[in-house]
């Protein structure tokens, strides 16, 4: 009975840790405005990437800035978050 309780926390435990991991710059609904193609490998050219930031919702936003001021989180994202900086007015 306590290694089936021990093994459900565990399991538990890391759904929850898996989820958090995830963010707005993991979530293709919000990044796929700034890319050309489906596979979100080029992105737009500076005039598109502009429009979409702009087009993008004030949450969304401030979600993505706090994940691409953190180093942890942009890491995986680091050309997307320096167009965003540059295009943010975060040089």
């Amino acid at each position: 009975m306590n290694i089936k309780n021990i093994f459900l926390g565990a399991m538990a435990l890391s759904m929850i840790s898996g989820v958090a991991l995830a963010g707005a710059l993991d979530e293709p609904t919000n990044m796929a405005p700034f890319f050309t193609d489906s596979s979100m490998k080029t992105m737009k050219p500076e005039a598109d990437f502009k429009a979409a930031w702009a087009a993008t919702a004030k949450d969304k936003q401030d979600s993505m800035m706090k994940e691409c001021q953190d180093a942890a989180m942009s890491k995986p994202h680091a050309e997307f978050c320096a167009n965003l900086m540059m295009f943010a007015g975060h040089k």
